[in-house]
């Protein structure tokens, strides 16, 4: 089987790495890729017409789409209209469907028709800001905004007054103040508990879980600074138990599924499900239409299944027999970025990767010249240890980037603080 992976980051890398392992594989591409890619095509993910012509010319049987944008511009739909591409099967939902994660505005009314545990809300616009100040007001801090289109992880403000709210709902309203074009915001309760994301592999009826994750999004050490796209991961969620995840299944997964269908619109692909638990109750905080990043880097390397008869079955046919298998023990991932990300930072750096007997190492922000591999983005590599336990597994990760010892890019050193009596290395 000929297989496509649409996208350039980390998670592109890490589901490259799981499916090249599949038997079935027989060649694999990427589009773009970076510069841990092989077999990579110069290409844009937004290029549809580009993307169709270098599915004929490489005879591509599966395409696996990585990132949120293509989907949200509607990919799925377009080269399902194709009748020239041969037996082409795309693992991702359509535009429609994929309005979960590029209208937080419409998941929350598809959450609250379908009964599905979420934080309470309110959408505001620019001509409903007074409403939004008055909403404020009734809450409790701290106080939480949502843009309501893709924000690749970072359309999150959490604030501890109400003032601060206040005044940056107003500038997220207001496209001519640089912050955000936004057309809608939501304001949301917070919810105080325990972070969790689940991963969902569906058809649009039947389903698989993966394993579970906590991803880390703030930039400082302690959870303190900016949200970034992610600075590292623990798999599974340590509180992870099959009680937890049958209630997810059936309090969540299924009537997401259901109430899709319902809607005429099934969800096929991968479903990100980002939870709160709170004593013990999970509460969905949002949807991605596609695995996280760098959740996938700790993830993949969890799947003991081959994956690809499940993709298959995800795209367009029947379901396999039996069980996905998870790996046992623990996966962490520890991202290095660029020195000022997510600020502005300094790209063309030069890097050089030491072997590693242990640690797996997914390239993202990355581009290779003829002599040398340089940093291109702000997340530069996600570093993955395996261990039976989580100690374990970060010393993996940790030894590798302390022996890197790249000068022009940092990295938290606190992953799974929680669980490790609240020290930091």
């Amino acid at each position: 089987m000929n297989i496509l992976v649409l996208g350039s980051g980390g998670r592109e890398n890490a589901l490259a790495w799981k499916l090249a392992q599949s038997p079935r594989c027989d060649t694999l591409l990427t589009a773009p890729g970076n510069g841990g890619s092989t077999n990579a095509l110069d290409l844009d993910p937004l290029d549809f017409e580009g993307l169709a012509k270098a599915i004929q010319t490489h005879n591509i049987q599966l395409l696996v789409i990585g990132p949120e944008q293509p989907l949200a511009h509607g990919l799925v739909d377009y080269l399902k209209q194709r009748t020239d591409l041969g037996p082409l099967k795309v693992v991702g939902p359509s535009q429609k469907a994929a309005l979960l994660e590029s209208s937080k505005d419409f998941a929350k009314g598809f959450m609250n028709r379908n009964n599905i545990p979420t934080a309470e809300h309110k959408t505001i616009t620019a001509e409903t800001l007074v409403e939004g100040f008055r909403f404020i007001d009734q809450l409790q801090a701290p106080y939480v905004l949502k843009a309501d289109g893709l924000a690749g992880g970072k359309g999150v403000l959490i604030l501890s007054t109400a003032d601060e709210a206040k005044r940056e709902l107003s500038l997220m309203l207001n496209p001519q103040k640089n912050r955000s074009e936004a057309s809608k915001v939501l304001i949301e309760t917070f919810l105080h508990g325990m972070e969790c994301s689940v991963f969902v592999l569906t058809n649009g009826t039947d389903y698989v879980l993966l394993p579970t994750a906590k991803d880390y999004k703030r930039v400082g050490e302690g959870d303190t600074g900016l949200n970034t796209g992610g600075m590292g991961v623990v798999a599974p969620w340590p509180h992870t138990s099959p009680e937890f995840l049958n209630e997810v299944a059936q309090t969540i997964v299924e009537p997401t599924l259901k109430g899709m269908a319902k809607e005429g619109q099934p969800y096929t692909g991968f479903l990100y499900v980002g939870l709160m638990v709170v004593q013990g109750k999970p509460y969905v905080i949002e949807y991605n239409c596609r695995m996280g990043d760098p959740e996938t880097q700790a993830v993949m390397p969890l799947i003991k299944s081959d994956l690809i008869p499940w993709l298959e079955a995800a795209a367009a046919g029947p379901w396999p027999t039996g069980t996905l298998e998870w790996n046992s023990g623990v996966a962490s991932t520890v991202v290095l970025c660029s020195k000022g990300y997510p600020g502005s930072y300094e790209t063309g750096l030069p890097l050089r990767l030491p072997e590693s007997d242990s640690a797996l190492v997914f390239q993202a922000g990355t581009r290779k010249t003829e002599t040398q591999l340089l940093s291109q983005g702000g997340r530069v590599l996600a570093v993955t240890g395996l261990g039976e336990t989580l100690p374990e597994a970060l010393q993996q990760a940790y030894e590798y980037l302390d022996a890197l010892n790249w000068s022009g890019g940092f990295y938290r050193r606190d992953i799974g603080y929680e669980w490790l009596n609240n020290e930091s290395r």
